[in-house]
């Protein structure tokens, strides 16, 4: 076989895509157009060598122009920028002066002031209707369970640190460490500065996003402030709060999620999402209204069959929301007879580009222009309003980069359902050039990958590697009863349309079928160990982050209660062979495919206990086999190190190379 030839050192700078690059890459996130719509504020995300970081900062686009200023940049993360009601001043989140505090900035001058001291960090940030006050959200600290006492401390011993007393059903969270004690509540500050006032409590947690009433006396937010609210995930309602006297009256009722709520302009109705929980791994989450005081509630996309997962009202009348479609984000106009009109297409997410994940935000100005953020294959996003590309953050580094086109490749599974899959060829790739293949599998299950940029797909690419990407029956955006294919029966089937998208890339002409390779992340490190466990065609495979027993993941991961509610009928102890027929862990008997373990050292969500269960049972099989642990990183955040994630994309390709065929 003869290996794709890039551009030698004769030929100028390295052209390939590489891991330094994953520094110079900038993404746009969050942005919000003016109230008028003449300007765009956004974050933009920088890579920065020196930190190993992403670095987000905050910048100003004109429309018109596509003139862009700095907003606030340099020392700390600056992000979550919103306009005032009047559009000449923007509240934003810094962490520029040490703990992450609240700014405004006035647009004529330029100046900003800090008008917070706490003691952690603010979120969901909203204007009052009269741009006199912002509320948010913040954790107060409360008090643990304490037992045991250590003896008297001699005065200048150094002792152990105090014992740890955990008592919370969900007792931690990946990315977010253990729980403290203490819980989230709603704040009101004056715009100008001033102490702020704390304005809900209790022992629950309320969250955003937020939204005020027209006459700025009432809040809305989502909480679950039920007697049993530890131990039921989904069911937050939406709840209205009297500002001056601090009442609070439930507006929804159900069993479900109910959350998101923002009331209209007029103050008559609120729309909000959410869905029937009846206990399956997947439902679809309805944009529902309802008038303002809770009664007449009714859902706008019972018909849609697509899962809404933003929402905010232009004017009175309509709405805008997003969702995905067949692996794109969409936005779209609803009305309130519920018909459904597509606005715009190709949204993309501007920050973790490992993967190629549907993603992608927007804001809409008072006149109905749309803010967005969009990208490629070839470049992470950037702001675009109403179909014209604003910015463009990429576009110099880039162009001295070959970068791996990608294509979409026609799959049909065994039982005749298309499937969408996407297949990158390697750069100076010619057609007819059979090339190793290596399988990359999205996580979730219940999520999607799209026509988006990642870093994975190119440094695999650059490598002389195809890659091919799908969305297996279990992903979204393909309607309710598609993702439902796996409810209690993950992984299953949906191996059967991961090979059939593996044959078809074999029939292109691309795949050489001696050199296959396979990997995926969390729901994709659960099929890549499943892969191997009924196969051997996979020359290596990678398992990343992956589940290997699903009784030990459902009695160690974060959301304590989720696996043996959702994805099980019965709890462990009740009915552990189901539990175990779905395990990777019971097909490691089968297994002779050379398989790397890739796990964050702190993972919390797929634990690392499972990793290494599956490590040491290659071991003691004797399947080759090594472990890589990424140190200090989460579930969520296996690649935010620009570094670790190029070295780990390093790492398995450099196992994928030693079994490779040249």
């Amino acid at each position: 076989m003869v290996p794709v030839n890039l551009a030698s050192a004769a030929e100028g700078p390295a052209r390939a895509f590489a891991g330094e690059d994953l520094f110079s890459l900038a993404g746009a996130t969050d942005p919000q157009i003016s109230p008028d719509g003449t300007r765009v504020v956004y974050v933009r995300m920088s890579g920065d060598i020196m930190t190993d970081k992403e670095v987000p900062s905050i910048w100003l686009v004109d429309v018109a122009s596509g003139r862009q200023t700095p907003l606030a940049a340099g020392k700390g993360a600056h992000r979550s920028p919103r306009w005032s009601p009047d559009g000449k001043r923007i509240a934003y989140v810094s962490s520029n002066t040490g703990a992450p505090q609240l700014h405004v900035l006035w647009i004529d001058s330029g100046r900003s002031v800090q008008v917070t001291g706490l003691p952690e960090s603010p979120g969901s940030i909203t204007w009052s209707p009269d741009g006199k006050a912002i509320a948010y959200t913040m954790h107060v600290a409360g008090e643990g369970m304490k037992l045991g006492r250590a003896p008297e401390k001699p005065e200048g011993a150094e002792w152990a640190e105090s014992l740890q007393v955990i008592d919370r059903v969900n007792y931690r969270a990946d990315g977010g460490g253990y729980a403290q004690p203490g819980f989230d509540h709603l704040f009101v500050v004056p715009a100008d500065g001033g102490a702020p006032r704390q304005v809900t409590f209790g022992d629950w947690n309320d969250s955003g996003p937020l939204s005020w009433s027209p006459d700025g006396r009432t809040l809305v937010f989502s909480a679950n402030r039920r007697p049993d609210w530890e131990r039921e995930l989904n069911n937050t309602e939406v709840y209205a709060l009297d500002v001056a006297s601090g009442a609070v009256t439930a507006l929804t009722t159900r069993e479900g999620p109910d959350q998101s709520a923002v009331v209209s302009p007029d103050g008559k109705r609120i729309a909000y999402l959410g869905f029937d929980d009846v206990n399956r791994s997947y439902e679809n989450t309805e944009l529902y209204v309802m008038n303002a005081d809770g009664t007449g509630a009714r859902s706008l996309t019972a018909g849609l069959d697509q899962s809404i997962d933003t929402v905010t009202w232009g004017g009175n009348s309509q709405l805008y929301v997003s969702y995905d479609d067949h692996g794109k984000k969409r936005v779209a106009r609803v009305g309130l007879d519920g018909s459904v009109r597509m606005v715009r297409e190709g949204l993309t997410a501007g920050t973790h580009y490992d993967r190629p994940y549907t993603g992608g935000e927007f804001s809409v100005s008072n006149g109905g222009k749309v803010a967005y953020t969009a990208g490629t294959t070839a470049a992470p996003a950037d702001v675009w309003v109403d179909g014209r590309k604003l910015t463009d953050l990429n576009a110099n580094w880039l162009q001295a980069k070959t970068l791996a086109p990608v294509r979409k490749l026609s799959v049909t599974a065994p039982d005749g359902r298309p499937v969408d899959a996407w297949l990158a060829t390697p750069p100076g790739w010619q057609a007819g050039q059979r090339v190793p293949l290596i399988l990359e599998i999205h996580g979730g299950p219940n999520t999607a990958y799209g026509p988006s940029f990642s870093t994975d797909v190119q440094l695999y690419a650059a490598r002389g590697y195809a890659v091919l990407y799908t969305n297996p029956r279990g992903s979204t955006s393909y309607g309710e009863e598609f993702a439902n294919l796996i409810d209690r029966a993950y992984p299953g089937t949906d191996y059967n349309d991961l090979i059939a998208a593996v044959d078809a890339a074999i029939a292109e002409g691309v795949a050489d079928p001696n050199n296959l390779f396979v990997t995926g992340g969390s729901g994709g490190g659960v099929l890549t160990a499943w892969i191997v466990g009924k196969t051997d065609r996979f020359k290596a495979a990678a398992t990343q982050k992956p589940v290997i027993n699903w009784i030990s993941e459902a009695l160690t991961m974060d959301a304590t209660t989720f696996t043996s509610r959702y994805w099980f009928d019965k709890k462990p102890w009740e009915d552990p062979m189901s539990y175990w027929s779905r395990s990777p862990l019971s097909l490691v008997g089968n297994v002779k495919t050379p398989t790397l373990v890739v796990v964050g050292s702190e993972d919390y969500r797929t634990p690392v206990s499972e990793a290494e269960q599956y490590y040491a049972a290659l071991q003691i099989r004797g399947v080759p086999t090594a472990m890589v642990k990424v140190p200090g990183a989460s579930h969520g955040g296996l690649t935010a190190r620009p570094s670790q994630s190029a070295a780990k994309a390093s790492a398995i390709l450099d196992w994928f190379d030693k079994y490779r065929t040249k």
